[in-house]
């Protein structure tokens, strides 16, 4: 059966383009249509269709091209005769329809549209204009989104969100991790070849804990410092954004030694969450890839209390739920997990992509899943 599978845009990282990756692998003969790529080495041997925003400048601009976006997804033109859709979501690519075809349509949702339905999750549904115009897009949302043959919500969380959202059942199915590749080494340092980063990893603390994920607001990496700072411990920050330089502030002003590491590369940040006493993650997160990957890589991991991201981890054996993200709460949390027995890694085998795309070919296959998700 010749299928297409919907992508919101294309970017060159990502966790919704990660999952992408898994869905092609699992359907090698699909297309792919999206908005617009900018990442076209992602998928250099597949057909990979954009929408008229792309031949315009809003693909630089998000935020002013989310309204157009909700009309670019319907009447798409089809290349071929599709016989099934497989929508990855996270905005509106959900109401996409085809040109003169009525399809079945299997939507994979990473979260209903935080910026509409959320906004307590996500500042930038805070804004004015956003607000003005969040009901007359909600009701519009959850009107397309029963033409879904069928829903997968990628966590319990989002699963709940979608039913109060969108009035629709969903199976839960995990997105996948690369934790079989993670596991494949049972030292990272041997794998990073970079001069610099190996004097990093020479100039580490021998007690330390980490966070990382892009440097925006909503990762709350401030919290991990602060959490170091009421612990008493190093804290190491990787990843990459706009928080820079705030970061960089913070960690020059922390009463505890904080590194900041900026654009590691994989082998550096397997080897970081090998050696971290604790990992931790204060975001509200959909599902949350990276404590799965710092599982993966036997770092015990913390988390607030709500979020996706609970479902990842069993509470006071390999990770602990904080009672709240307040640094106290947070640091408390850091305390009971330095003190737990060594994690088994291999706990993390049932977020694998082996498992993954399973599971996403029996939501398209399965006719007792059409319609209600379950």
């Amino acid at each position: 059966m010749t299928g297409l599978l919907v992508h919101e845009w294309i970017e060159a990282s990502g966790g919704a383009e990660n999952v992408l990756e898994a869905m092609a692998r699992a359907f090698p003969d699909a297309d792919i249509q999206c908005l617009w790529d900018d990442a076209p080495h992602r998928f250099a041997n597949r057909a990979v269709h954009e929408s008229w925003l792309a031949r315009t400048p809003l693909r630089r601009h998000k935020a002013l091209a989310l309204p157009f976006t909700v009309g670019a997804w319907r009447g798409v033109r089809a290349r071929q005769d599709y016989e099934w859709m497989l929508v990855s979501s996270h905005l509106f690519a959900h109401h996409v329809t085809l040109a003169h075809r009525d399809v079945p349509k299997y939507v994979y949702a990473h979260t209903p549209a935080r910026y509409i339905w959320n906004p307590e999750l996500d500042e930038r549904g805070n804004g004015i204009a956003v607000r003005a115009v969040s009901p007359a897009f909600r009701r519009l949302d959850r009107k397309r989104a029963q033409e879904a043959t069928a829903i997968a919500a990628n966590s319990a969380f989002v699963r709940d969100r979608i039913a109060a959202a969108w009035e629709r059942d969903a199976v839960v199915i995990h997105p996948p991790v690369a934790v079989d590749r993670i596991l494949s080494q049972s030292d990272w340092r041997t794998q990073v070849t970079d001069d610099s980063e190996r004097r990093l990893l020479e100039s580490l603390s021998d007690t330390y804990i980490l966070g990382a994920s892009r440097f925006i607001p909503y990762k709350r990496l401030d919290l991990v410092i602060a959490a170091g700072e009421r612990a008493g411990l190093p804290v190491v920050i990787a990843g990459r954004g706009p928080e820079e330089a705030r970061l960089r502030a913070m960690a020059d002003a922390a009463s505890v030694p904080v590194l900041i590491v900026v654009s590691p590369s994989d082998a550096l940040l397997y080897a970081l969450m090998q050696l971290a006493a604790v990992f931790v993650f204060p975001a509200v997160e959909d599902f949350g890839i990276v404590p799965v990957e710092a599982q993966a890589a036997g770092s015990p991991v913390v988390t607030g209390p709500v979020g996706g991201q609970v479902e990842t981890f069993v509470d006071g054996v390999s990770g602990v739920v904080a009672d709240s993200t307040d640094a106290v709460d947070l640091a408390h949390a850091v305390q009971r997990a330095s003190a737990l027995d060594p994690i088994d890694p291999s706990c993390t085998q049932r977020f694998s992509e082996t498992r993954f795309a399973g599971e996403l070919a029996s939501l398209v296959s399965d006719p007792t899943r059409r319609r209600t998700g379950s």
